[in-house]
């Protein structure tokens, strides 16, 4: 498998994963505008905005935005990224088949359920399955984002230390492939 292609992801435990189109914008941008988000992830941008960002993501190599569901409902934004073509490849010693995770929960009404947490384990599963060359999973959620660094850590991630990035002191949180993710 080359490691450029992108990964076709099959989420355990009810959850469903979607590749974003334009046409997500504005239910994205809404989510992004709202307040426990946006203290994070400081992209409260417009619809046209959301539009142009997605179609720029969609049509490269870096990152594949997606639109998450449970229970046939759509309630987050993820973006699933291979570190070597982002930033965060220059702030660890990252390997070239190390996939990135950024997560979003738009829907306030599932927020603080353990839903972050299943959502991450899964997503980490996934990746890890669909890429055999991939041996790790990281993240990088800022450090005072104590809720996002609990669901990481409740998801199998480990701490591997402070980051100083331009933006904010990060936390690497790192899943690694095991057994049980092989079989």
């Amino acid at each position: 498998m080359r490691c450029d292609v992108r990964p076709m992801l099959h989420l355990d435990n009810g959850l469903d994963l979607r590749p974003a189109e334009a046409t997500d914008a504005a239910r994205i941008a809404l989510w992004m505008a709202q307040p426990h988000i946006q203290q994070w992830w400081q992209q409260d941008w417009s619809v046209e905005h959301w539009a142009q960002e997605l179609s720029r993501q969609t049509a490269g190599e870096h990152s594949v935005p997606c639109v998450v569901a449970a229970e046939a409902e759509d309630f987050g934004y993820v973006e699933l990224y291979r570190v070597r073509h982002d930033r965060l490849a220059e702030y660890y010693p990252s390997d070239v088949h190390d996939w990135g995770i950024h997560v979003a929960i738009g829907d306030l009404t599932r927020v603080g359920r353990g839903l972050g947490r299943r959502l991450l384990r899964a997503l980490a599963d996934a990746l890890l399955h669909s890429d055999p060359a991939c041996q790790r999973v990281v993240a990088e959620p800022d450090i005072a984002n104590t809720p996002s660094v609990r669901a990481f850590d409740a998801a199998g991630f480990v701490k591997h230390g402070e980051l100083q990035l331009p933006e904010k002191t990060a936390l690497l949180m790192v899943r690694t492939r095991t057994v049980e993710v092989l079989t």
